[in-house]
């Protein structure tokens, strides 16, 4: 309520003629960048640096010898360039799977269990504040996923078509509101997440901190909450299914800037 006032309040300062000369768009985008130095996120990022650093778990131990792509313990730029193929797992990963690995091989957590915490309890909010803080590490920097490695051409292919499948009681596709321009629902413009610079934009947001529910979502919880208003099966945390989709628009959003974990409605 706090955050709908503020808006509430510099839309009625405006004079009248200049509010009703601006777009939907354009007020939502005023109303985001008022909001933007006070962001909640910047609360996980802080919580997140200090879990990375913290010995937890079963081996009592932190997480600072974690491999994300960069050699252990480095986390400046590898947000933008996940997800992609790790050897020791020989799997495609995105940074919430790969975190589930470092925590089970170095703190000796259950991942699959931690999968199957249900979001914002347990260790999936650990998660939350981790993705937070390593997103930010990334901040302002471009969009880079390789794609050298035959699985990471491979999680690509499944990705796009898993983005054009249509299918449950409406008969929709990922692509039925991010699959060309122009396109949005009630006042909110939907990014095309085919080509820049819909792609960059859209997945280089998320994390973000979700005003209307208060708590801040990775890009699991994000495609989550999108197969729920398909009406489609959830296909599981850290599944090859969301990886895959995660893989098609980080490559469509290459040289896109990433500005999570970012603010949205």
């Amino acid at each position: 309520m706090k955050w709908n006032l503020l808006g509430l309040v510099a839309l009625c300062a405006l004079p009248l003629g200049a509010a009703a000369q601006k777009t939907t768009a354009e007020g939502i985008a005023e109303y985001r960048a008022m909001l933007a130095d006070g962001n909640p996120a910047e609360l996980y990022e802080a919580k997140g640096e200090g879990l990375w650093k913290e010995p937890r778990g079963p081996k009592k131990a932190s997480l600072e010898r974690c491999d994300l792509g960069k050699g252990p313990g480095v986390v400046k730029g590898v947000f933008v360039e996940l997800p992609r193929y790790f050897p020791d797992t020989k799997r495609v990963q995105d940074l919430e799977s790969r975190l589930l690995t470092c925590m089970e091989t170095l703190q000796g957590f259950n991942a699959a269990e931690i999968a199957k915490t249900g979001f914002g309890k347990g260790e999936q909010k650990t998660l939350e504040s981790l993705v937070a803080y390593i997103s930010g590490e990334s901040r302002d920097m471009a969009f880079n996923l390789p794609q050298s490695h035959p699985e990471e051409k491979l999680m690509y292919e499944v990705g796009r078509k898993l983005f054009y499948m249509r299918g449950g009681p409406y008969d929709f596709a990922c692509a039925s509101c991010h699959g060309a321009d122009g396109k949005r629902v009630r006042l909110q413009d939907l990014p095309n997440l085919t080509k820049n610079p819909g792609a960059g934009n859209g997945f280089g947001a998320w994390p973000a901190y979700r005003v209307s529910n208060g708590t801040l979502w990775g890009m699991q919880r994000r495609l989550n909450d999108c197969y729920r208003q398909q009406r489609f099966p959830y296909p599981g945390f850290a599944s090859d299914a969301t990886i895959a989709l995660g893989v098609f628009m980080g490559v469509n959003g290459k040289g896109g800037i990433s500005t999570a974990p970012a603010l949205k409605r």
